[in-house]
C-alpha cells in the first residue's frame, strides 16, 4: 500500500457525455473488499472528480478550522466545528431543482483475457435535471439509491442468498447488472478506453 496526501493525485479526464475534468486519487471504502474479492488484482485505485470553486471553498473551510471533527467550546457549549458547518449548509436534497448537468460513473479494467492484453471501460451515463424529474432528488442520490434498492431486490426475490455476510462483488453480478438497465441506470461499454496512468 502507498500513502498519500489528500488531493495529492490529480488527473484530468475527458469523460464522456460530460467532458474534461479534474479528478483526485482517493480512498474510498469499497477499495478494500474489492481488493480481497477479486483474485489476482495488482492495482486498484478511485479516483472522483471535483471542481476549482468546490475546492476552493473547502480549503477556506478547512484553513478557518470550520472542517475540524474535534469539540471546541462556543458560548458555553461544546460543538464540533464540522457538524455545526453541515447544520448551516443547505440540506443536499434541496439543490436538486438547480442542480444540472451529468454524471459518469464507471469503472477502467485492465487485464489478460485468454492470454491476451484487454482493456475495458463500464460506465453509466445519468442527467441530474432528468432525475429531478423522475423522483426529486439529483443524480448522485439516484446513482446512490438504485443500486442499493436493486441490491436489496436481490435479496428479497433469493437472487443473492448465502449464509453469512457478503460483499456485492461476492454474488452473481448477472441479474444486478440486468436490473440496471431495466432500473435507470442504463451501463454502456468501451473496449478501447483511454488509460489512467
Amino acid at each position: 500500500m502507498i500513502e498519500t496526501e489528500p488531493m495529492e493525485i490529480k488527473r484530468v479526464y475527458d469523460f464522456k457525455g460530460v467532458g474534461e475534468k479534474d479528478m483526485y486519487l482517493l480512498h474510498h471504502e469499497e477499495l478494500e473488499s474489492l481488493a480481497l474479492n477479486i483474485k489476482g488484482i495488482k492495482r486498484i485505485r478511485f479516483f472522483m472528480t471535483f471542481g476549482q470553486s468546490y475546492l476552493t471553498h473547502l480549503k477556506c473551510l478547512e484553513n478557518v478550522g470550520m472542517t475540524s471533527i474535534e469539540p471546541i467550546m462556543y458560548e458555553g457549549k461544546e460543538i464540533v466545528p464540522l457538524q455545526f458547518l453541515k447544520a448551516v449548509l443547505p440540506d443536499p436534497a434541496s439543490l436538486g431543482p438547480r442542480t444540472v448537468g451529468k454524471t459518469n460513473i464507471g469503472c477502467i479494467f485492465r487485464g489478460k483475457k485468454d492470454g491476451k492484453d484487454k482493456n475495458y471501460y463500464l460506465y453509466n451515463i445519468c442527467d441530474h435535471q432528468e432525475c429531478y424529474k423522475e423522483v426529486g432528488s439529483q443524480a448522485i442520490s439516484y446513482t446512490t439509491g438504485v443500486p442499493a434498492m436493486i441490491g436489496a431486490m436481490m435479496i428479497m426475490t433469493g437472487q443473492w442468498n448465502k449464509a453469512g455476510v457478503y460483499n456485492i462483488e461476492e454474488f452473481d453480478p448477472d441479474p444486478f447488472m440486468e436490473a440496471l438497465n431495466k432500473w435507470g441506470l442504463p451501463w454502456e461499454e468501451d473496449f478501447n478506453p483511454v488509460l489512467v496512468d
